[in-house]
């Protein structure tokens, strides 16, 4: 075989035995597999569960920027904002955490953080420079959902706060609303967290919460009543002024207080009191059974409210329900018609001592005590009467008090049922009003036109008198007093002369002396005289008045 020949045949394969397993190069790709499962099922231990919340309005979300916050903790982000299919509403996607799981609950709670300002005061600023962002409030319910209704303001009690629940039911709303404080002895110690009107429309169911250890101050017997406003009264010490706070003037609020008597066994959750309108009305002890009154009176009485008290001898025991007119076609007029609801055992000590003294006979019609005893009282002479309570405003009140001889008896009325009928009596007021008017109208009788006619006459008369009297008589009697005392002097030097010529001690110059003497006085008289009816020619008329004793002398 040539040299060709064995360039031209195919080379033998030089087969080496190799080592068995996998090649180096196949270990990155493995790791990297193997790196990439431990990351995805790192994620998906980590991944929580997707839930959708409702909203009004978006805010400041941002899909994959706002978070969820509880307690200022992130527990997830917002995955997606978009609009309702109806676009009614915003639907927000969010991806909780997984140890978020808790906030699937049913009643879980979800709200928008955003600046307010409210009664507990400004919160939200800093979502001015970093955004909005979705709080969360986890519930107790059982049962877990992925829809939400996202709520449009914070809830007033939040991250489980200690504390009771409690239903408060009231005829209206009035100035509360979710927020208002929860008094009790003037400190806040809750606040109203939601209301809704009842099934029978009848009242408001109000829920609210007082936190604790101020839960423990109610009781079974405990009170509710409203106290916003301001409460202003007016009593013998003046004007009075009371309010709870500022904050309850503004948006409302309720205070709580125990009887002295109540229960001091605190109340379980959720148990349901009564609002009452007042403090007052709130803590007036058991007022027993009630006793229905109707007044006829034949006056006005304007100022008389529904409410207005029913006082016995000054203490209140009912008040008034109804005022209503009706017609008299015998004498036709319209008497108003007052119906009151009474409380005989709020009388205090003196009801059980009138029950035990009195024989009141029931009788076979089978009427209560209360209606017997005010018949009773009727055929003593009861009798009611309107007056007023403040003079500032024209309130009016209901007073009861027994008028001596004035009894009357008890007329049944079919149609009434167990309403008493008590007589009424003309009010004080009114009859001082018409003594008043008659007194105007006595005044109104006298002709004062008449009069202010004569006194003008008259003082004319007495002005043309006068005058004659500066201008006619007055230089007349002048001259005649000075001639009077012209003469006097003249006499007066006659008698001198003529004592001249008489012995110093002889009888006749002694009585001449006394002559001139009168003489000399009577002539100082007429001078004064002449001197004063130049200075008051009128007293030609009144004559001269004593200056020490104010009277006028002749």
């Amino acid at each position: 075989m040539t040299a060709s020949d064995k360039d031209s045949q195919p080379a033998e394969a030089d087969v080496r035995s190799r080592p068995l397993g996998l090649s180096l190069v196949w270990l990155v790709p493995i790791v990297a597999t193997i790196v990439g499962l431990s990351m995805l099922f790192k994620a998906w231990q980590e991944t929580g569960p997707t839930i959708r919340i409702s909203f009004q309005t978006a805010g400041s979300l941002t899909a994959e920027k706002s978070p969820i916050k509880y307690r200022n903790v992130v527990i997830g982000e917002v995955a997606d904002v978009k609009l309702s299919s109806d676009h009614g509403q915003v639907i927000v996607t969010a991806k909780l955490n997984r140890e978020a799981v808790d906030f699937t609950r049913q009643d879980s709670r979800y709200w928008v953080v955003r600046p307010r300002i409210g009664t507990e005061g400004i919160s939200g600023l800093d979502t001015l420079l970093s955004g909005g962002f979705i709080a969360a409030d986890p519930g107790t319910s059982a049962h877990r959902t992925e829809s939400f209704t996202g709520l449009e303001s914070p809830p007033p009690v939040t991250y489980g706060e200690p504390g009771k629940r409690f239903v408060v039911k009231a005829e209206d709303l009035g100035s509360l609303d979710i927020g208002s404080p929860i008094y009790y002895r003037k400190v806040r110690v809750g606040q109203l967290v939601s209301y809704e009107l009842d099934h029978s429309g009848d009242s408001v169911n109000m829920d609210v919460f007082v936190s604790a250890p101020n839960d423990r101050f109610v009781t079974a017997d405990t009170r509710f009543w409203n106290a916003s406003g301001i409460r202003i009264g007016v009593s013998a010490d003046g004007v009075e002024f009371d309010a709870e706070s500022l904050v309850s003037v503004v948006t409302g609020g309720i205070a709580f207080a125990t009887p002295p008597d109540g229960q001091a066994e605190p109340a379980e959750t959720d148990t349901s009191f009564r609002l009452y309108p007042t403090q007052e009305a709130a803590l007036t002890p058991d007022k027993g059974p009630a006793q229905i009154i109707r007044m006829h009176f034949g006056h006005s009485l304007r100022g008389l409210r529904e409410g207005a008290q029913v006082d016995f001898k000054g203490k209140k025991i009912g008040e008034v329900t109804e005022i209503s007119l009706d017609y008299d076609p015998v004498t036709e007029t319209f008497p108003v018609i007052v119906d009151a609801k009474v409380y005989p055992q709020l009388i205090g000590d003196a009801y059980d001592k009138l029950l035990r003294t009195q024989t009141i006979d029931v009788g076979d019609n089978q009427q209560s005590l209360t209606q017997a005893l005010f018949h009773q009282f009727v055929r003593q002479g009861l009798h009611a009467e309107a007056r007023q309570n403040n003079l500032l405003t024209g309130q009016l009140y209901v007073a009861l008090a027994f008028v001596p001889g004035a009894g009357t008896d008890v007329v049944a009325d079919k149609n009434a049922g167990a309403v008493v009928e008590i007589p009424t009596q003309f009010t004080s007021f009114d009859k001082i009003q018409d003594q008043l008017t008659d007194i105007v109208d006595r005044l109104s009788q006298i002709p004062f036109d008449r009069i202010a006619d004569n006194l003008n006459g008259s003082l004319e008369e007495l002005k043309q008198t006068l005058t004659s009297i500066n201008r006619d008589t007055l230089p007349s009697t002048r001259n005649t007093l000075q001639g009077i005392d012209i003469l006097v002097n003249e006499m007066s030097a006659t008698l001198q002369a003529a004592t001249a010529t008489f012995a110093y001690d002889s009888p006749e110059r002694q009585r001449i002396g006394h002559t001139l003497n009168e003489l000399e006085r009577m002539s100082r008289s007429v001078r004064d005289l002449s001197d004063y009816l130049r200075r008051h020619p009128e007293a030609l008329i009144r004559g001269r008045k004593e200056h020490n004793t104010g009277t006028l002398r002749p």
